[in-house]
């Protein structure tokens, strides 16, 4: 019974901070908003091309959230082209970030934060710009 690859990820926040995050991953990191299930709950799903990667769920006031997970989530990695006009939306949003080549590879990796303090890498092939 072997897992057939990754479906998504999905984060719970604030209404307000939830519309944020939507705009961020949208505007900063390329996905687009499209449909979502009529479930009992607000959100929204973003997608890399046909495929819904990233879910947005309001968090529900007063929401429980298992405090041994909180620590443990580092980034979410997504492959992408045109680095260098990522680059240059970074620094004209005042985003700090930080890149890395992976050894044994031609793979660059820009690491930042989203929002709500969550890692965001993007990963771009070296014949990318």
């Amino acid at each position: 019974m072997p897992a057939l690859g990754f479906s998504h990820y999905n984060l719970r926040a604030p209404r307000a901070l939830l519309d944020e995050l939507r705009d961020f991953y949208c505007d900063v990191v390329g996905l687009a908003p499209g449909p979502r299930p009529p479930f009992n709950s607000f959100g929204y799903w973003l997608y890399a091309g046909a495929h819904a990667v990233l879910h947005l769920s309001e968090a529900r006031p007063g929401e429980e959230r298992e405090a041994r997970a909180s620590g443990t989530f580092d980034h979410a990695a997504f492959r992408c082209t045109g680095r260098a006009a990522y680059e240059r939306e970074l620094a004209q949003r005042g985003i700090p970030y930080r890149t890395a080549l992976v050894p044994e590879t031609q793979v660059l990796q820009v690491f930042f934060k989203d929002p709500a303090g969550n890692g965001v890498e993007l990963n771009f092939e070296e014949q990318d710009d």
